[in-house]
């Protein structure tokens, strides 16, 4: 049976950014209580569509580990804040990426949606019915939230990580998985308004949570999937040299670091600068790390996704290299990027000049103008951010 392994990576954070002082001002809250109950100091806002951000991290994704679209044979997006109900966002961003060839579906999964997809990529993969998969986990939250109710409205923010997943040559990759799931606890987190069941309902979209309830089983269950996805890999809990939790909330993730006795030195946080970004949580610290590739490649880790019903997932890192400079996507951002916030959101008005390409100097509105046969400028309609890249 093949085995699967991740050999590229890349990911999309909005620029815009919104502190805990930022909502105070517009919801009756402080930096203190916010960052006591949660550890959350700010999150990214995306004014662009949820594919939009999908389609970059993929894009980088699949120059990390130099293939071109035509390559990939899968597209998995696991994301519960789609563009549209149908069709689906992996469909969206298989035509932005020109990935012809691939098949493309969804997950909705909320926060365990990339565990989810790896599952299921690995799954692909072991079965020989593809052989590179985009795995893609990406959310525009923040859309569904509702400023009058800031047990939620402090705690999420959107993002989108990606990466290829595709079949080893030799024993690195993904060495056990552990999900599961309890539709008892269902209704602990939810999302009104949105389905069938609210189409006779004068009913507004917004995210409801029972936080102790999730506390509860996010730390139980966090902790037994990591027991038994390291028994299923043949690994002592003390093999694990990184791991890699779902950005929930800080206390749940001490908590499941003392059940699982891990030093602080091995769990990766970063909950303080994005908040929870649902199924991107978990991809986006896998970039960050994965960019470090001397100090841990061949490294043993573990991804914990978390929700009212969810275990862990474990995985061997790969030993895949970047490519040259040529073949990377290659992002220049201007220095401070309009945040456009939805109405209701907290924001700060920019100039015309702060919008300006800090190549060029035009503000960012033309879509694509080509500099030479072998560099091209282009502009995303949506986010206004220079992407350029080189194509040899």
């Amino acid at each position: 049976m093949k085995n699967a392994t991740i050999t590229g990576w890349g990911k999309c954070i909005p620029q815009g950014v919104v502190t805990n002082d930022d909502l105070a001002t517009v919801i009756e809250t402080s930096d203190e209580w916010i960052t006591s109950r949660s550890g959350i100091r700010e999150r990214h806002v995306s004014h662009v569509n949820n594919s939009d951000m999908a389609t970059l991290a993929g894009k980088r994704a699949l120059a990390a580990a130099g293939l071109q679209p035509t390559d990939v044979d899968y597209v998995i997006v696991a994301t519960c804040t789609p563009d549209r109900q149908i069709p689906s966002s992996a469909a969206y961003v298989q035509s932005k990426i020109g990935a012809v060839n691939a098949a493309a579906t969804d997950i909705n999964a909320g926060c365990t949606g990339f565990i989810y997809g790896l599952s299921i990529a690995h799954g692909l993969i072991a079965t020989g019915v593809a052989n590179r998969v985009l795995l893609i986990g990406s959310e525009r939250i923040t859309s569904y939230l509702n400023l009058e109710k800031r047990t939620t409205a402090v705690l999420f923010g959107d993002g989108a990580g990606a990466v290829v997943v595709e079949a080893s040559v030799d024993d690195s990759g993904i060495k056990s998985m552990a999900v599961g799931a309890d539709g008892n606890g269902a209704e602990y987190l939810t999302a009104t308004g949105l389905g069938t069941e609210f189409i006779d309902q004068d009913s507004e979209i917004a995210i409801v949570m029972d936080g102790a309830e999730i506390f509860k089983g996010a730390v139980v269950k966090m902790g037994d999937g990591t027991v038994s996805a390291a028994k299923d890999a043949g690994w002592e809990l003390d093999d694990i040299d990184l791991v890699i939790p779902h950005q929930a909330n800080l206390r749940i993730i001490d908590a499941v670091r003392r059940r699982i006795k891990a030093d602080e030195s091995k769990v990766f946080v970063n909950i303080h600068k994005y908040g929870n970004t649902s199924a991107a949580t978990i991809p986006s610290p896998c970039v960050r790390h994965l960019k470090r590739a001397g100090s841990h490649l061949g490294a043993n880790w573990c991804s914990l996704p978390t929700a009212p019903a969810s275990h862990g997932a474990r995985q061997r890192s790969s030993g895949a290299t970047e490519p040259s400079r040529s073949r990377r996507l290659m992002m220049n951002f201007p220095s401070r990027t309009r945040p456009a916030l939805r109405s209701s959101w907290p924001s700060r008005r920019l100039s015309a000049d702060d919008r300006r390409c800090p190549r060029y100097g035009r503000l960012s509105r033309n879509r694509s103008r080509n500099r030479s046969p072998t560099r091209r400028r282009r502009i995303c309609s949506g986010c206004e951010l220079c992407v350029e890249f080189s194509e040899g």
